[in-house]
């Protein structure tokens, strides 16, 4: 069978399995379709939890990124883990334990505030849907390349395969639909990262081949010969500030997800959203310790087949004709020499690779199987899919309930309260796609910008109200709004207004810390000068932090 054959094949029997689970796991209560009722084991959560946040960047783009960033791009690789680890130990429990469905719902109870829930709302809707553009641009990258259809079509037939799932399921039914797609992506990405590790060193396991063997140093010295910058040497194509500042922001971001956070609302009880949190740990470390492996031995591939070879040869190899008819894969002879000049020199350099194809090329630059070229193809959608899934739930129920059901109408039956959040998911893909159509950056990048936009709103909000008995509603409004507006305004500027990285020439990906840090001053200066929240919020605070009675509400005791 061809690749293409595998790959329709592959990714029909895995959409009929999402849709079928969608279906089977649909919901007619709330409950369920918040957070599944609060009965998912944890492995199962953890497993969810995994798919759910390791979205197309983490599978598609990360890979990428560390090929062409060498050394610095353990940036996301530090951010990202540690970021989950720092989700995992010091909030996930205790915002299960607040027994609230939704991040904004946390922030307005307790923050006693209808205008602190309106400005978290306006948060979650804005990381959120900034976050789910790339995904749905990842599934259009794969399903352009691999069944042939434009990357118009394959979003839109992602996106309404997505909004079936969310739409009738609800919580309950992505969160089942994740397992299954976390069960695909990681399967996919080992038998690639086996494959390729066994046939360049001999050495089947990924992690020790990568750290056993001379590869690093021998693409450090082939990029080098070719003139790129050294791969293993440090702070070659970020600062040394900005290498510390995104890994915080990815950090801090990660901590401060809401389509990570409702995740641990799942579970029955506190501490099973600590156990959740570990399982999620060991899953989502099969990817993370392979991803640089993968990064390494596919740049190698890729410089070796392209490098210094004759163009019309190259053209004739049918991986590269079919990535050039997407636009994501460039080759142009400037000189007319008739020999593929690839160089760290944009005057010299000939070939123009999109970075969010190298993990999705590397099983044919490789010349594996097409079974696996098709499964890695499957394991991308189920990446950006599952992650798409959580980010729907995020916004609707940020609109359904936290703003209509809280606010406009609280006296709504639970068949209004359902039909209102179906309608928004259905309106946010159909506003998506277009974004994920004509992209305003490659997917990393924006994934990037979405964390920077969490880590300066949700995590000091979360964070305080948590450990801040005093931190009350002034304070927890006035710091939210300084970081979101702060970091949205240098993003914006600095990518695409054309301003400079005025601020120590830190880079867009790590300004969050920056609005981070403006957020906890401004919400902790403003909350001393103002009133102490009641004694009852200050009671409930108190009360998070106790481990009796976790499996109920906080509110409840």
């Amino acid at each position: 069978m061809s690749v293409e054959a595998w790959t329709w094949t592959i990714v029909i029997l895995s959409f009929a399995l999402y849709l079928g689970i969608g279906y089977w796991a649909r919901v007619r209560e709330t409950a369920g379709f918040y957070v599944a009722g609060r009965g998912v084991p944890p492995v199962a959560n953890g497993a969810a939890t995994a798919a759910d946040w390791m979205s197309g960047a983490s599978y598609i783009s990360m890979a990428g990124l560390i090929s062409f960033l060498g050394f610095d791009g353990a940036v996301y690789l530090m951010g990202w883990t540690g970021g989950y680890v720092l989700l995992a130990l010091l909030l996930a429990p205790y915002l299960r334990k607040f027994g609230r469905y939704t991040v904004p719902e946390f922030i307005g109870d307790r923050y006693y505030s209808n205008l602190a829930r309106v400005v978290a709302v306006i948060a979650a809707i804005f990381v959120s849907f900034v976050y789910a553009v790339p995904q749905v641009r990842g599934v259009g990258i794969v399903l352009s390349r691999y069944l042939g259809v434009d990357v118009a079509t394959g979003i839109w037939v992602a996106v309404l395969v997505t909004a079936f799932i969310a739409v009738l399921g609800g919580m309950k039914g992505i969160t089942w639909t994740q397992v299954a797609q976390y069960v695909v992506l990681i399967t996919a990405y080992l038998i690639m990262g086996i494959a390729l590790a066994n046939l360049l060193t001999g050495n089947p396991i990924p992690q020790l081949a990568f750290t056993f063997s001379d590869f690093a140093v021998r693409l450090s010295e082939l990029q080098v010969e070719l003139g790129f910058k050294e791969y293993v040497a440090p702070f070659q194509n970020l600062s040394a500030l900005n290498v510390f500042l995104i890994t915080l922001t990815l950090m801090v971001g990660t901590a401060g997800l809401p389509h990570v956070i409702i995740r641990f609302y799942t579970v029955p009880k506190a501490s099973d959203a600590r156990w959740s949190a570990g399982w999620a740990l060991v899953f989502i470390g099969l990817l993370y310790t392979t991803a640089p492996a993968v990064a390494v031995f596919s740049k190698y591939n890729l410089l070796t087949t392209l490098a210094n070879k004759p163009i019309e040869e190259v053209r004739q190899i049918d991986w590269v004709q079919k990535w050039e008819q997407t636009g994501l894969l460039k080759l142009q002879d400037k000189n007319g020499d008739g020999i593929l000049q690839m160089s760290g020199n944009p005057q010299v350099n000939e070939v123009t690779i999109d970075r969010d194809i190298i993990v999705l090329s590397t099983p044919e630059v490789a010349k594996l199987s097409p079974f696996i070229v098709g499964l890695v193809a499957a394991g991308g959608l189920a990446a950006a899919l599952s992650t798409a899934a959580g980010l729907l739930i995020v916004i609707a129920s940020a609109i359904s309930h936290d703003l209509y059901t809280r606010l406009i109408n609280p006296g709504a039956s639970e068949a209004t309260k359902l039909l209102i959040a179906r309608v928004v998911i259905f309106l946010v893909v159909v506003l998506a796609a277009p974004f994920g159509i004509n992209p305003p950056a490659f997917i990393a990048q924006l994934v990037a910008f979405a964390f920077g936009l969490a880590a300066s709103t949700f995590f000091p909000a979360i964070l305080l109200g948590i450990f801040d008995r005093r931190m009350n509603m002034q304070g927890a409004v006035a710091g939210m709004l300084v970081g979101l507006v702060f970091t949205a305004t240098y993003i914006i500027g600095t990518s695409y207004l054309g301003w400079p990285n005025f601020i120590l020439g830190i880079t867009a990906e790590g300004i969050g810390t920056i609005g981070m840090l403006l957020n906890l001053v401004v919400a902790y200066l403003i909350s001393r000068a103002t009133p102490p929240p009641p004694e009852e919020i200050q009671h409930l605070v108190d009360e998070i932090r106790i481990p009796k009675g976790s499996a109920g509400s906080a509110l409840e005791h």
